[in-house]
C-alpha cells in the first residue's frame, strides 16, 4: 500500500533502465593483460570497469546475477569474461628445484638389479654410488643423510646412483621357494653392469654394512673405475667358526628381524627402545619381502675374507674414509679394517653417540666428514665448514702423532678455520663427539 501511494505521487520513480558501453557506441575490448589479471574488459580509452559492472547486480549469498534489463548475448558475453580465472603459481626460489629420481632395471649374470639415479652427470666429476645394508634398502638406508640441508651442497655437484639389492627395492616381489640369491662378490660384479648402462666411468661409493663391504670387493676387482670409498660399519672378515656357532644359536632363540636389528644397532639403542627403534623394528619385522631380506641376510654371513693386507698386494688404493659409531657392533671390525688399509690413503672416523647408524642419527657430522673428504680428493673447494670446525668438543688423533706428524685430521681442521685447503699427508683417525 505505502509502495503504490509513493509510486502514485511521484515520490518513488522506476530505476532508470541499466546501460550498458555497447548501447551508447563505446568499444568494448580486452586491454593488454587485463584479461589474463582478472580485470575484465575495458572502455576504448583503456579505463577499467567500475567493480559493480552495468548489467550485473550482486545479491547476498547468490553472487553476481544477470540483470533483466540487459540482453541475453551481453549477459552470455560478460558471463564468459568473468569467468576467466588465471591460477599464479609461485616461482621455485634457487635451490629449491626438486630431484627428478628415475628407477632402472638392467640384466646381469646374476639376475635384475633396480637402482635410482638422483641429478645429471657432471663433466669430469665421478658419481656416488651408494649401497645399503641388510634391512634396509636405499630410501631406509640413505635418505636422512642425503635430504640433510648441508648434504645439498654435494649433491648439487654431483649425480647420484641408489643401488637397491635384489629384491629389496619397494614393491619387490618375492623370490620363489629355492630361489640362489646372488653372493656379496656376485653382487659386487653386478655394479659394471650399472655403469656400463648409465656410461658412467668413475664412481665414489658410499656403503654400510653389507653395502661396503660389496663396494670394497667391487673396488679390489675395478680399482681403475674407484675414485674414493666411504665404507660405514664395514666388517672385512669371513665368519670364523665361533661366529658361525653364535650366529647358528642366536637363530634358535632369535627371530630373523630381531637378528638383523641387533647387526644394525647397539645392544644399548636397543633396550633404550628409541623412536627411531621402533620405527625400523616395525619396517623389518613389517616388510613384505621378508624372505628376500632373509636372503640378503644369509649372502652376508656366508661372505669371503677380503684378505686385506697393508703394503700387500690386495689392498684397496683410492682414498677411504671408514666410520663407526662409538660402541657399535661393528666397532672392532672396523678397527682391525683401518689397521690393514694404507695410512696415507686411510680416514678413520669414530662418531660418539652415533650409535650403529651414524647416517641416521648423526647426518649433519658425517655430512662434514663427507666434504672433507671431497676436498682431499680435489673437489669442492670452496665448500665452506661449519659443523666440525667449530665443534668445542672435537677430539683430532692420529697415529702418525708419535713420530710428529700432524695428522690429516688436524690439519683439516686448521685449515678449515682458515678457509684453505688441507695440505700435509693424509692421515688415520679422527674421533668427533657429539
Amino acid at each position: 500500500m505505502r509502495m503504490a501511494f509513493l509510486k502514485r505521487h511521484g515520490v518513488l520513480s522506476p530505476r532508470p533502465p541499466a546501460l550498458h558501453p555497447s548501447s551508447l557506441g563505446l568499444d568494448v575490448g580486452l586491454g593488454a593483460g587485463e584479461a589474463l589479471a582478472g580485470r575484465g574488459p575495458v572502455f576504448g580509452s583503456g579505463a577499467p570497469w567500475p567493480l559493480h559492472r552495468p548489467g550485473l547486480r550482486e545479491e547476498a549469498g547468490v553472487g553476481h546475477l544477470p540483470d533483466p534489463g540487459v540482453s541475453s548475448s551481453c549477459q552470455a558475453t560478460m558471463a564468459e569474461l568473468q569467468e576467466v580465472q588465471i591460477t599464479e603459481e609461485k616461482p621455485l626460489l634457487p635451490g629449491q628445484t626438486p630431484e627428478t629420481a628415475k628407477t632402472h632395471s638392467v640384466e646381469t649374470p646374476y639376475g635384475s638389479v633396480t637402482f635410482t639415479v638422483y641429478g645429471t652427470p657432471k663433466p669430469k666429476r665421478p658419481a656416488i654410488l651408494t649401497y645399503h645394508d641388510v634391512g634396509l634398502n636405499y630410501k631406509s638406508c640413505f635418505q636422512p643423510l642425503f635430504q640433510f640441508g648441508d648434504m645439498q651442497e654435494i649433491i648439487q655437484n654431483f649425480v647420484r646412483v641408489h643401488v637397491d639389492a635384489p629384491g629389496m627395492e619397494e614393491g619387490a616381489p618375492v623370490f620363489p621357494l629355492g630361489y640362489q640369491y646372488p653372493s656379496l662378490d656376485q653382487l659386487a660384479d653386478m655394479i659394471p653392469c650399472i655403469l656400463q648402462y648409465l656410461n658412467f666411468s668413475t664412481i665414489i661409493g658410499v656403503g654400510v654394512g653389507a653395502g661396503a663391504y660389496i663396494l670394497s670387493r667391487y673396488a679390489l676387482t675395478h680399482p681403475d673405475t674407484v675414485e674414493g670409498l666411504v665404507l660405514i660399519n664395514i666388517d672385512p672378515n669371513a665368519k670364523g667358526w665361533m661366529d658361525w656357532a653364535a650366529h647358528k644359536l642366536t637363530g634358535l632363540t632369535s627371530s630373523i628381524p630381531e637378528m638383523i636389528l641387533g647387526h644394525l644397532f647397539s645392544q644399548e639403542e636397543l633396550s633404550g627402545n628409541s623412536e627411531l627403534i621402533q620405527k625400523y623394528r616395525n619396517i623389518i619385522t613389517h616388510a613384505p619381502n621378508l624372505e628376500n631380506i632373509e636372503l640378503y641376510w644369509n649372502s652376508y654371513n656366508n661372505r669371503r675374507d677380503l684378505n686385506l693386507e697393508r703394503g700387500g698386494a690386495v689392498t684397496l688404493r683410492c682414498p677411504v674414509m671408514l666410520v663407526v659409531g662409538d660402541q657399535a657392533p661393528h666397532e672392532d671390525a672396523v678397527v682391525e679394517c683401518n689397521s690393514k688399509l694404507d695410512p696415507t690413503q686411510t680416514s678413520f672416523l669414530k662418531m660418539a653417540d652415533s650409535g650403529g647408524q651414524p647416517q641416521l642419527t648423526q647426518p649433519g657430522k658425517l655430512t662434514e666428514a663427507f666434504k672433507y673428504f671431497l676436498q682431499g680428493m680435489g673437489y669442492m673447494a670452496s665448500s665452506c665448514m661449519t659443523r666440525l670446525s667449530r665443534s668445542r668438543t672435537a677430539s683430532l688423533t692420529s697415529a702418525a702423532s708419535i713420530d710428529g706428524n700432524r695428522s690429516r685430521s688436524r690439519t683439516l681442521s686448521q685449515g678449515s678455520e682458515s678457509g684453505t685447503l688441507p695440505s700435509g699427508p693424509p692421515g688415520h683417525t679422527m674421533e668427533v663427539s657429539c
